[in-house]
């Protein structure tokens, strides 16, 4: 039996993890019942074990207390992640983004089309047609699977040319993150002819004072945020969507990806996990403190699906060292990079991983040097693992249950177990009410 809105509102007063009033992201009787504007962030890839571990990540060890993070402070329920049946059990990032973005299960691969490739109305699209701005931030390319299938339609997720051509149909005001190479110049040309500012360099995000924007800070996938430590790139783009978004009187939706939480889950890469983590919790703050000062704002945080089965402790062991990655001067790719590129890199290395590289180390990582890039990066993730005690089941996803967040007018509905596509369908039914025409 489903509970009435009335039942989820006092459960809500009485869940023990509800923020204190001194943390409260909104003065409830300040909120309207119906939000204005939408925030929806995907930390992709990012099962529960990534949030428990980027709280110990986080933790001062100096205090006896394990401090809480944003993670602890907004969490409501759980969804699970299912993709249609055609597929199984265990879904990619495209059907899951298809789900949470239209509120409809499809076939992994599928771009916001139904499991017989029909295209689907998506949240950004509903919003457009009620008035509302709309924009995607991301750190992969703008064309990968959870943005596109927030703005476009296609049978697969691979198409990515054709994918990043369809952009200028959607009238998208923002379209933020990476993939240069999928816009050549003449596609470039019809955005401007658009009426869009296209960036290519981040610096020029700061000067941006009004949308329409179309911005591509890297070839492909913005740089892994460990080894930007000051840039804050995606919180640097949320912090502008927002402010230009809500120039628009009606109101605005705005989707977040954390997108590289996954792609270093693909490569049991513990360190850029947590580094993106990192990122991604800087940008929820953003969003929470905007939600407080805008309590006419719904924020709601899930992830798509988890990543690589990372576990918190391996081997038999009842212990996980989250103090070896504290002492990381970059990431593991960087690191490998940085080797191959010197001849005497023993010391180097060791100055960026934090710990002394003995000789049975220095032989393993020199037979791997010998091999490249690749296979160095993958011997310095082992050894972190191994230092760490991290594990890790698989290079792929899992099917298990993700975490969901929320925050602002509406987030009520969010507490419990719900599927990928209730969070859909939650957030259309509070857009904004089609106006009659009057005869």
């Amino acid at each position: 039996m489903k509970l009435t809105r009335v039942c989820l509102l006092a459960i809500a007063c009485c869940l023990p993890f509800a923020a204190s009033s001194n943390d409260a992201p909104l003065n409830p009787t300040a909120a309207p019942a119906r939000p204005k504007n939408v925030v929806i962030m995907i930390g992709d890839g990012m099962g529960a074990a990534y949030t428990s571990a980027y709280r110990f990540y986080k933790d001062n060890p100096e205090t006896e207390e394990i401090e809480q993070t944003v993670f602890d402070r907004l969490l409501v329920g759980m969804a699970s992640t299912y993709p249609a049946s055609v597929s199984g059990y265990v879904t990619d990032s495209a059907a899951a983004a298809t789900a949470l973005s239209t509120g409809f299960k499809s076939y992994n691969g599928a771009i916001s089309v139904d499991v017989n490739k029909r295209p689907l109305p998506t949240l950004l699209e509903r919003a457009k047609k009620l008035g509302l701005s709309t924009g995607v931030a991301v750190t992969c390319q703008v064309n990968h699977a959870t943005p596109a299938a927030f703005l476009s339609h296609d049978e697969s997720r691979r198409n990515y040319d054709a994918i990043a051509a369809s952009y200028i149909n959607t009238d998208a005001d923002l379209i933020l993150g990476g993939g240069q190479k999928y816009f050549p110049e003449p596609l470039r040309q019809q955005f401007i002819a658009k009426g869009y500012q296209v960036l290519t360099d981040f610096t020029e995000l700061a000067g941006l004072t009004q949308p329409k924007a179309l911005g591509l800070f890297a070839d492909v996938q913005l740089p892994w945020s460990m080894d930007e430590p000051e840039a804050h790139k995606l919180s640097n783009m949320t912090s502008k969507a927002l402010a230009l978004l809500s120039q628009n009187t009606q109101g605005f939706v705005l989707l977040v990806e954390g997108s590289q939480i996954d792609w270093a889950g693909h490569d049991n890469d513990v360190a850029a996990a947590m580094g993106e983590m990192d990122e991604f919790a800087h940008s929820i703050e953003i969003v929470e403190q905007f939600v407080r000062s805008h309590p006419d704002t719904l924020l709601v945080v899930t992830a798509d699906h988890n990543t690589g089965g990372f576990s918190i402790g391996a081997n038999d062991k009842y212990e996980w060292h989250p103090e070896v990655l504290r002492q990381l001067k970059s990431s593991p790719d960087e690191m490998a990079a940085s080797a191959i590129a010197v001849e005497q890199w023993r010391e180097p290395l060791a100055t960026s991983l934090g710990f002394a590289i003995d000789d049975e180390l220095f032989s393993k990582l020199e037979r791997a040097r010998m091999q490249g890039k690749k296979a160095l990066a993958t011997a310095i993730k082992h050894e972190i693992d191994l230092r760490t005690n991290t594990g890790w089941t698989t290079g792929g996803h899992t099917g298990v249950d993700v975490q969901v967040f929320a925050a602002g007018p509406g987030s009520e509905l969010f507490i419990g177990s719900q599927d990928n596509t209730d969070i859909a369908n939650k957030i259309i039914s509070l857009l904004p009410k089609p106006k009659k025409d009057v005869k």
